[in-house]
């Protein structure tokens, strides 16, 4: 299971490089941009889903100590 969370937390940081480099500065709220400022949004929330998931594993193994 690490494995998994750090696959999809690594490929979220991979889209997140790609969608900072399709945003137009000039004007982010429109276009490609806000497309990509929604694909930066969704990978962030990816990979605090995959910490939420893994600090739950952590804490489901403490319990069965």
């Amino acid at each position: 299971m690490k494995i998994f969370t750090a696959t999809i937390i690594v490929l979220a940081i991979c889209m997140i490089g790609f969608n900072v480099i399709k945003i137009d500065l000039e004007a982010p709220f429109q276009g490609d941009s806000s497309i990509a400022l929604v694909g930066i949004f969704a990978s962030l929330c990816a990979i605090v889903l995959m910490l939420i998931l893994q600090t739950s594993r952590k804490i489901a193994e403490k319990m069965k100590e």
